[in-house]
């Protein structure tokens, strides 16, 4: 079985602003037992440029390097994890733009469904209001006695 390390694998990766929760990804399949590897004792950069509030300029971060095992079940995880990797990102909504319904990071589909369903649910909403108020409306017109804007009887007076 060919062997391979993982500064090797991280060059690999679709979007490499993302090395870092790969790395996580990978040290978490490696405690979990999903991938088998061993530390080594270099370290190497990623990819990633970080950033500090409030201060200007950016730097990297270096990380202990790991030799594994090239599996199938390895390729199949890295397959996964990279197309995880590239199209979300936690707390962060895609917003359904053209070029995201067309670059498939939308469900065309599921957003038409959303679209239908609220557009439903506010057509129905202005009907029930709609239909409330010539309810009210009937109940005014049918009332005994006619009342004045000030909510007394029209024949009634103020004897002061």
């Amino acid at each position: 079985m060919p062997y391979m390390t993982l500064s090797e694998q991280v060059q690999k990766l679709t979007n490499p602003q993302r090395s870092d929760a790969f790395v996580k990804a990978f040290r978490t399949a490696v405690r979990e037992g999903i991938i088998e590897a061993a530390e080594l004792p270099q370290r190497f950069t990623l990819p990633k440029e970080f950033s500090r509030r409030g201060q200007e300029g950016t730097y990297n971060r270096d990380v202990k390097d790991m030799a594994f095992e090239v599996t199938p079940e390895f390729e199949e995880w890295f397959e996964r994890t990279n197309m995880e990797l590239a199209t979300n990102r936690r707390g962060a909504k895609v917003k359904p733009t053209l070029e995201n319904i067309e670059a498939g990071l939308i469900d065309f589909k599921a957003l038409a469904a959303a679209t239908r369903e609220k557009m439903e649910a506010s057509f129905s909403k202005g009907q029930k209001l709609g239909n409330s108020r010539k309810k009210t409306a009937v109940v005014k017109k049918s009332g005994s006695g006619r009342k004045s804007a000030a909510g007394k009887s029209a024949g009634a007076r103020n004897t002061k």
